[in-house]
């Protein structure tokens, strides 16, 4: 048996000494080389370009609450005004980046109406493979920006409690007036004379006093009631609040399954497409062979006649 000689090396120095004689150098060979093995990056569609900035917003928007979170939450750290400029900030990053999902969404459907053929039917699967991309690419963004505002929502809370608790006032129990006893029994007229005349004024400022007091707590009682009344509201928004951010959240679930049932119509929709091709293709080449045969039957029987006379 015969060796096999490896020629690897006669064909390097062949296709060397043809480059040198096309004029390549060193440096034009090794980016020639670095080519064919290391590809240029494809360019970016403007929805991957879209949808990285819009995931580049959310990513912002969680690193700013990070940052802030303590100085949102402790009321000793900040000010009033500035915990509400850390408020507006937050809602204009979630408007900015909920405006960048509704446009993707809006290209995917263009994209959608676009790529539908004859009677509504999309031709293309590859095309169908990348819309259903898409789709997926505007859920996982929308729930990771409803991630970021659930975690927005737990701060916001946490602060109007600490309101609540401020502006709830403290009542302090009155102190219990311990029972007098009488010590004298028996004194002279004078003494009891004199000591009316001193009590009268004590008394008048007693009932002032008493006036007084009464209105405060009439007061602080409509203060408690309504700190309670705003307390309760309170909580129901806070309630409420998750609950339509639970509700949207199913509704994009929902979303989902329902995408995932219209690419599955769509593809049966194909497959009957199908079907019916091939089932008029059998019915024209049956009606072909039925015609045939009956020509056929027709010559025999003419041909067996015009034998016989």
């Amino acid at each position: 048996m015969a060796k096999i000689r490896d020629r690897t090396e006669d064909f390097k120095d062949a296709v060397n000494r043809g480059a040198l004689s096309l004029g390549f150098n060193e440096a034009k060979r090794a980016a020639l080389m670095a080519s064919f093995i290391m590809h240029k990056p494809r360019e970016r569609s403007p929805f991957t370009k879209a949808a990285l900035k819009t995931l580049e917003s959310i990513g912002t928007l969680e690193q700013f609450l990070i940052k802030h979170r303590k100085d949102y939450v402790d009321p000793h750290r900040t000010t009033e005004e500035e915990r509400d400029s850390i408020e507006h900030e937050v809602s204009v990053f979630v408007k900015a980046c909920k405006e960048q999902i509704d446009i993707l969404k809006s290209s995917i459907t263009d994209e959608e109406a676009n790529a539908k053929g004859w009677l509504g039917i999309r031709g293309d699967n590859a095309n169908a493979d990348t819309v259903a991309h898409k789709h997926g690419v505007v859920l996982i963004l929308s729930e990771s920006l409803h991630s970021v505002t659930s975690q927005f929502d737990q701060l916001r809370a946490i602060r109007f409690q600490e309101a609540i608790n401020r502006a709830m006032p403290r009542r302090k129990p009155k102190p219990k007036r311990a029972p007098l006893e009488k010590t004298e029994t028996t004194s002279s007229s004078e003494t009891r004379d004199q000591s009316e005349i001193t009590t009268e004024p004590m008394k008048v400022q007693q009932q002032v006093l008493d006036d007084e007091t009464r209105a405060l707590q009439v007061e602080l009682s409509s203060l408690l009631d309504a700190a309670r009344d705003t307390e309760t509201k309170m909580v129901e928004m806070s309630a409420l609040n998750h609950l339509m951010s639970t509700h949207v959240l199913q509704q994009a679930q929902q979303i989902e399954y329902l995408y995932d049932q219209a690419v599955e119509a769509t593809k049966n929709v194909e497959m009957g497409n199908k079907e019916l091709s091939q089932a008029i293709e059998r019915n024209s080449s049956s009606r072909v062979i039925l015609l045939l045969f009956i020509a056929v039957f027709t010559f025999t029987i003419l041909f067996l006649d015009w034998y016989d006379n």
